[in-house]
């Protein structure tokens, strides 16, 4: 059997130095990424590029998903959205750092939100609450949320989202109809939302 631990170790050690806050890095420690990879990839789990998952998705690269938990700074017990749930990876790092109870995340495909449950549970995170839905919508019910984030690409940001958003939120977003960029909007406690934007990306687009 593969020596997981070590390769996690050997992978997050890595990128710790990419990475401002400590809490993300101790996430990349304790989440097992193999068990949401699927068995056929999973010698390949602890390598730092997106896999596939099936349905047309894939899960992010481990550098993507620390670097987007690193600009939201998240805190524990903040309410979180995530949009795209895929196999339930990058749920379970944000869930590491604000507590299972206070992730909701929003998938569109039924079978991918029904294995990632699974996954999810069988991994100690099955408090991270899924829902099957069309992300643009996000989840007004759960609404407002201290942080947004999507793990597909839209060609922009849905309203609905910025909405959704409590003052003082953040969200994080790969935006382009083409090329992408990960943009991050932040709503201010008077009601204006700053744009800021970290680079190009490549997210698979949202579905819906």
């Amino acid at each position: 059997m593969p020596d997981y631990e070590h390769e996690r170790d050997r992978l997050v050690d890595g990128l710790a130095g990419r990475i401002d806050d400590d809490r993300v890095v101790e996430a990349l420690r304790r989440v097992p990424r193999h068990e949401f990879v699927p068995p056929a990839r999973r010698d390949r789990a602890y390598v730092d590029r997106p896999l596939p998952i099936g349905d047309d998705q894939t899960i992010s690269a481990p550098h993507m998903v620390a670097i987007m938990a690193d600009l939201l700074e998240l805190s524990p017990g903040e309410s979180v959205l995530e949009i795209g749930t895929g196999c339930g990876y990058h749920a379970a790092i944000t869930a590491e750092i604000v507590g299972a109870e206070h992730v909701a995340s929003v998938e569109y495909s039924e079978a991918l939100a029904s294995e990632a449950r699974e996954t999810l549970a069988d991994a100690g995170y099955g408090a991270i609450d899924v829902r099957v839905g069309d992300g643009r919508e996000g989840w007004p019910e759960r609404a407002p949320f201290d942080a947004v984030y999507l793990t597909c690409g839209a060609p922009e940001v849905p309203g609905a989202l910025v909405s959704q958003l409590r003052p003082g939120g953040r969200l994080l977003a790969p935006v382009g109809s083409g090329a992408q960029t990960l943009v991050e909007l932040r709503n201010g406690e008077d009601g204006a939302v700053e744009r800021t934007e970290h680079g190009g990306v490549r997210f698979v687009r949202m579905r819906g």
